[in-house]
């Protein structure tokens, strides 16, 4: 038997045998997580406390966040409500990602049209 052989065989055990004993678990338990992630949208509501924040998109070469140097798809102004559940880490070697609202952070909170600094939101709800 050649070493990519003892491999598969390898894998294929393993995937019987973790077949065998997950499997129950998994479909027992698949049903009611579909139905609290679908039964649950996202309702997390931020207000912008700057003066005139900018969402940005992350350019081509930015990677998955944006930074702010990141062209801007649109503003947002004081007041203005928006929903975000999810947020992006800017991860930097030197400190913080960025300063905005008076504030230094690394958090981008993910809102519709881009991402915004969190230091320039406050939750609401």
């Amino acid at each position: 038997m050649t070493m990519k052989q003892h491999v598969l065989a390898l894998f294929a055990a393993l995937a019987v045998l973790t077949g065998a004993t997950v499997a129950p678990q998994v479909a027992a338990a698949s049903p009611h997580r579909a139905a609290a992630l679908a039964a649950a949208p996202c309702t997390t509501t931020w207000e912008v406390t700057g003066r005139t924040v900018a969402v940005r998109r992350p350019a081509w070469n930015d990677g998955p966040v944006a930074t702010t140097t990141s062209p801007v798809h649109h503003y947002l102004h004081r007041g203005d409500r928006v929903t975000s559940c999810t947020v992006a880490v800017a991860r930097t070697e030197s400190g913080p990602a960025y300063r905005k609202c008076g504030k230094t952070g690394s958090l981008w909170r993910v809102v519709p049209g881009g991402q915004v600094p969190q230091t320039c939101l406050k939750r609401v709800r």
